[in-house]
């Protein structure tokens, strides 16, 4: 059964990303993202008063976790809004290799035959996807919107290595994977609000409105982020999804973590197929280019995960 919920909780994550692609498509991110973390922190709401607090003692980590997840959304969502699906989903993919790669340097683990060969790998599938964001213009080494999603899931994989610092028993905080949860939303809310205000820049004049050609239209100066000027926002239903989705994938994943029987290793490299999902999704909902070589790209990604997993096994 844990397995099963594994699959859904891959399953939801993929449309969560075709949900963020959707919603950024000709649209402003910064209001985008602090909607995404109002509503995550609303869908958590009732559990943060079921779990312990902790005080400022434990909380000051949780507010670190949140800028380093915030960070990571923030550069994402600016990746993702103007590459396609199927470049920026394998290379979220590869955050298990950038994970095993800090826990080598940061914690002295050492990595044997088939990880070593997972990595290599899946450097491989970096540069051929490189090759193939070249076929549609997009140059990996002075593409800022690459440098963005790289970036992304560089502060991805360091959340991830800070989630083991704490939730660990030993030489960790010990911290609920609830708690965690619930509160760096709420704390990334308050971040992301704060950001929003920053960027407010007030209604349009009436006559620039009309030439918009949208009531639900606000600006904001630089909202689509690293110098894209003025943007509008408006509102879609997809943007609701983004939180609804995620939400229930993570409520999933961990369901799933605390049933008999489950093994982590495994459950986590079947959450991280949801490539698959969007790979699909963004192939025929946005009808994107170079399919078949982005496949290839998307195999050996995956083929690497398979080598990480089979070596810790």
């Amino acid at each position: 059964m844990w397995l099963a919920f594994a699959f859904l909780s891959a399953f939801l994550l993929g449309f969560y990303d075709v949900s963020k692609k959707y919603s950024l498509k000709d649209n402003a991110v910064i209001p985008i993202l602090f909607l995404n973390t109002l509503f995550c922190s609303i869908i958590f709401l009732p559990l943060a008063f079921q779990t312990p607090f902790g005080g400022w003692e434990v909380q000051r980590y949780i507010v670190l976790k949140a800028f380093i997840v915030l960070s990571s959304w923030l550069l994402g969502y600016i990746g993702m809004k103007y590459l396609p699906l199927t470049i920026v989903g394998p290379i979220n993919a590869t955050r298990p290799v950038m994970v095993l790669v800090g826990a080598l340097l940061i914690f002295g683990e050492r990595l044997n035959l088939l990880q070593w060969a997972g990595v290599l790998i899946a450097i491989l599938s970096f540069f051929l996807l490189s090759r193939s964001g070249r076929k549609e213009g997009i140059d990996f080494k002075h593409n800022r919107w690459i440098l963005c999603t790289v970036g992304a899931a560089i502060l991805g994989a360091i959340s991830g290595l800070y989630d083991k610092y704490l939730m660990a028993t030993e030489g960790g905080l010990g911290l609920s994977r609830l708690t965690v949860q619930c509160w760096y939303n709420f704390y990334q809310c308050l971040m992301m609000g704060a950001i929003l205000l920053f960027h407010w820049k007030g209604l349009l004049p009436a006559k620039q409105r009309n030439l918009a050609d949208n009531r639900h239209s606000l600006p904001l100066k630089g909202a689509g982020g690293l110098g894209a000027g003025r943007e509008l926002f408006q509102w879609r239903w997809s943007i609701l999804l983004i939180s609804i989705f995620l939400s229930i994938a993570d409520y999933v994943y961990f369901y799933s973590l605390s049933l008999d029987g489950a093994l982590v290793s495994v459950i986590s490299m079947v959450r991280r197929s949801s490539v698959l999902v969007s790979f699909m999704l963004g192939a025929l909902l946005f009808h994107e280019k170079n399919l078949r070589s982005k496949a290839i790209d998307l195999a050996l990604v995956l083929l690497s995960m398979l080598l990480l997993w089979l070596g810790k096994e």
